[in-house]
């Protein structure tokens, strides 16, 4: 039976106040809105309980629902809300129970749906990642709250644990990207926040040494968090074109430098040697701060995957047209498998480095696509137990490189 107009044209409507939906096309709303399932609730009827698995998202027409854990409310929604967006991108289970507080009428847009409209039209991505991130904010509240009433810090670590799992069995690009966001950003958040409000309230009843442990704990998380978000930002702003290559004459040696002298704490601390050989009189065109970032990253890497008393050599040399830099280190190394898929987001394996240091899983994936758009290449040699040389091209300020640049 078709649909209405009246009601096609009420669910755009609903759809377009939606911050989710706020950049999608009329034409993809209109196809949203036909498989858009009604759902009718009498107060008290519960929508579904947590531990569900319920992979719908769901708009408030008409009445109020709450978000709840047994008595405790978490949130409440009205109309022209909506809740349960991260079922779109996963498939665990439901974490709050959802009951109408009034009659209430809610439209529901489920996950099998969703794919299907993501994989017809890939510029929905984005529009659909600008509406999460927003909502995003909102959840990290709600996430806190959960962490300081319902979880201990042991329980945390577990959830961490159970999360990496979810994002490495997720096998696509859109997925990666999502799951990324949805459980690497929200989650050590929470940890923060756990830990700092513990901290507020009992302070005086904490012996020093384990406020070291507290401060240490919320510095690690917050500088992997911070991490996260900067390779998220440089990521994003490369996919969505807000990026340009601006090329121009820069001698890497310098670069090579500042980096060093940028992450040489970090050395010292596990007593790592840094050795440097240069190149005189040679001068790259590329785009100064894509390839700091790739040489940052590169040896951050290095040394985070290097045990203590180890060492790290950065190499220059002229390759042809090109300066090959190569950054070799006397770490853990990678197995064959894992270097098939380091540069690929869909399957980019996270490791724990030599102090347990923790990696965003994007660091890698930049880096290939800086140095491609500089006009070079990005490969690594390794063997487990004895280390790894990351090295990649740069083209020389010869006529023919910056030709081939500007085209």
């Amino acid at each position: 039976m078709m649909m209405p107009n009246s009601e096609l044209l009420s669910r755009i409507s609903i759809l377009k106040t939606i911050g989710l939906f706020a950049d999608v096309r009329d034409e993809v709303l209109n196809q949203i809105a036909e498989v858009l399932l009604p759902k009718q609730l009498n107060p008290g009827e519960i929508l579904f309980n947590k531990g569900d698995f319920d992979h719908t998202l769901y708009i408030v027409v008409k009445g109020s629902v709450k978000a709840h854990v047994g008595d405790h409310v978490y949130a409440t929604f009205k109309p022209n809300q909506y809740l349960g967006e991260y079922s779109l991108l996963d498939s665990t289970a439901r974490s709050t129970s959802v009951t109408a507080v009034e009659s209430s009428i809610l439209l529901g847009l489920k996950q099998d749906d969703f794919f299907l409209f993501l994989d017809k039209n890939p510029s929905m991505t984005q529009a659909m990642l600008k509406g999460l991130v927003y909502r995003l904010r909102d959840y990290n509240i709600l996430e806190a709250e959960l962490t300081s009433k319902n979880i201990e810090i042991s329980k945390q670590k577990e959830e961490l644990v159970i999360q990496r799992k979810e994002l490495e069995s997720l096998n696509s690009t859109k997925d990666k990207f999502f799951a990324i966001i949805a459980h690497d950003l929200k989650n050590p958040f929470s940890t923060v926040l756990g830990l700092s409000e513990m901290l507020a309230r009992e302070f005086e009843s904490f012996e020093p040494e384990k406020l070291k442990i507290f401060i240490e704990q919320i510095y690690k998380y917050s500088n992997n968090t911070y991490n996260l978000l900067e390779n998220l930002l440089q990521w994003s702003m490369l996919q969505t074109g807000r990026m340009p290559l601006r090329p121009r004459l820069i001698n890497l040696n310098h670069i090579i430098a500042d980096s060093t002298e940028l992450l040489r704490g970090n050395a010292i601390q596990k007593d790592i040697a840094i050795n440097v050989s240069t190149l005189d009189d040679e001068v790259v065109y590329a785009d100064v701060s894509m390839i700091t970032t790739v040489i940052r990253n590169l040896l951050s890497n290095a040394i985070k995957f290097t045990s203590e008393k180890g060492w790290i050599n950065i190499d220059i040399e002229k390759v042809g047209d090109f300066l090959k830099v190569s950054v070799k280190d006397t770490g853990v190394g990678i197995p064959p498998e894992d270097r098939q898929r380091l540069f690929k987001i869909d399957s980019n394996p996270t490791t724990i480095g030599t102090s347990m240091e923790k990696g965003t899983g994007l660091g890698l994936i930049l880096c290939k696509d800086f140095v491609e758009r500089n006009g070079g290449k990005i490969w690594v040699e390794s063997q487990v137990g004895i280390g790894s040389t990351f090295s990649f091209t740069v083209p020389l300020a010869g006529a023919k490189a910056i030709d081939e640049l500007a085209q």
